[in-house]
């Protein structure tokens, strides 16, 4: 079981990762956001800031695509998201390692090429 505390120290861990003052969590490397928490928008009501689902960048239709079929159970996409590189991650039935490896994956996509291979 996964939580926010688990996401931040994830994300901290990984070089030159900044994070942005926010209600949530929210983290960047070289300026470009990889995860992040989630700010549900539900019609009639206040945007609402969920730490307990971390938004994550993912790279393409097609990797989408994959994590939102091959596991329903973790990822899902909302209204506003569709045409975008992300998935929403349910945190509390993600392992640690799963954590791990997905915000790994979404700080090589958005770190240039000079941080990746010094």
């Amino acid at each position: 079981m996964a939580d926010a505390d688990d996401v931040r120290r994830i994300a901290l861990g990984l070089p030159h990762v900044v994070e942005i003052d926010s209600e949530g969590f929210d983290f960047r490397v070289a300026g470009k956001g990889f995860v992040w928490s989630y700010p549900e928008r539900l019609p009639g009501k206040p945007r609402r800031i969920r730490t307990d689902v971390a938004v994550l960048f993912v790279g393409d239709e097609a990797e989408k695509q994959a994590l939102l079929l091959g596991e329903p159970d973790l990822f899902f996409t909302a209204p506003g998201y569709d045409d975008l590189p992300l998935v929403m991650l349910r945190l509390p039935p993600v392992t640690p390692t799963r954590l791990t490896e997905l915000i790994t994956d979404a700080w090589h996509m958005r770190a240039p090429a000079g941080l990746l291979h010094p």
